[in-house]
């Protein structure tokens, strides 16, 4: 029997309208002999199935619509929203309360992994090496001669739940400081200031079902700008290179610290990690994204070809597992 796969974009951050390129790719991607896959737009309060030039609004108390007077229901929802309310976990708590499958991590992972400072903090309780933090709430700032003496210039500035796209600067001077808290806060109520750490930048892809764990190779991320930011990832002005141009000890390393922090946290389906290798090999956690890009040029695509699979199996993988 053919399964109805909602594939959920848009969204209320910065990067909505990225996730609808993720959309496409994905329908692009999917088994149509399997499937029966419908685009579905979230913006704020007007949840809508996206039918060609036709929209037809969807019905909150199921995730059902319908059209010309005949109700259709979804067997499963594959979230592809970057930001809120599809990477935050407040997505996933309303499927787990009309009992919809769904492709990424559960409620309370997708929360923590969604605050950066809280996740840093979580992981490394478990060794995992991190850059030394300034947080910052609701309005506060920070003396400059705090953040020279605890962390350097330059640093970087970002909102704790917004995207890696929007808001996030690198600050090289105590007087770029404060437009650069001012910047951040535009994404979110929280704002950290982290050390800057000079490396190589690098990024990992990992699934597991029930009966098997996946570990894509590395992706080098080579940005023509000051840092990987939105010009950088949509705009073309980055290199990506995959495999990475690390040792083949060093990649090993790097695949076997992805799974140990998706068994840590208790990922599911897939998930990107991002890192930084700095001197002596040292591999730093950069941020963890629980609902990827999944353009035909995004990250994981690359990965997944460069393991020699294909991505439309992948995907059934994640579906046919839960």
């Amino acid at each position: 029997m053919i399964r109805n796969i909602a594939v959920v974009a848009g969204g209320d951050s910065s990067e909505w309208q990225v996730s609808f390129r993720s959309a496409e790719g994905l329908l692009s991607f999917l088994d149509n002999d399997r499937y029966d896959v419908r685009i579905v737009s979230l913006r704020g309060q007007q949840w809508e199935v996206v039918d060609g030039s036709r929209r037809h609004p969807i019905d909150k108390n199921d995730f059902s619509y319908q059209v010309d007077g005949k109700r259709h229901t979804f067997d499963y929802a594959y979230i592809t929203i970057h930001g809120t309310p599809g990477e935050n976990g407040l997505l996933q708590g309303y499927f787990d309360l009309i009992r919809m499958p769904y492709s990424s991590c559960s409620a309370l992972v997708s929360a923590l992994t969604f605050d950066k400072y809280v996740c840093k903090q979580y992981l490394r309780g478990f060794g995992i090496n991190v850059a030394p933090c300034i947080l910052l709430r609701n309005g506060q700032t920070v003396d400059a001669s705090r953040v020279q003496a605890e962390l350097g210039f330059p640093c970087f500035v970002k909102s704790t739940t917004g995207g890696s796209s929007f808001g996030v600067s690198k600050v090289k001077t105590a007087g770029q400081l404060p437009e650069a808290i001012r910047l951040a806060y535009e994404q979110g109520s929280e704002v950290m200031i982290e050390a800057f750490m000079d490396g190589t930048e690098i990024t990992c892809g990992c699934y597991k079902t029930h009966s098997k764990s996946v570990v894509f190779p590395v992706t080098e991320v080579v940005s023509e700008s000051e840092f990987f930011d939105y010009d950088a990832k949509y705009n073309g002005r980055v290199s990506e290179i995959t495999p990475a141009r690390i040792s083949t000890m060093l990649t090993e390393r790097v695949q076997q610290l992805t799974s140990r922090i998706y068994d840590l946290l208790g990922c599911h389906g897939i998930v990107r990690i991002d890192y930084i290798i700095t001197n002596g090999d040292c591999i730093n956690l950069l941020e963890i994204n629980t609902t990827p890009g999944m353009t035909a040029t995004s990250f994981i695509p690359q990965q997944v070809r460069a393991a020699g699979l294909d991505i439309k199996d992948v995907l059934t993988d994640i579906i046919e597992n839960r």
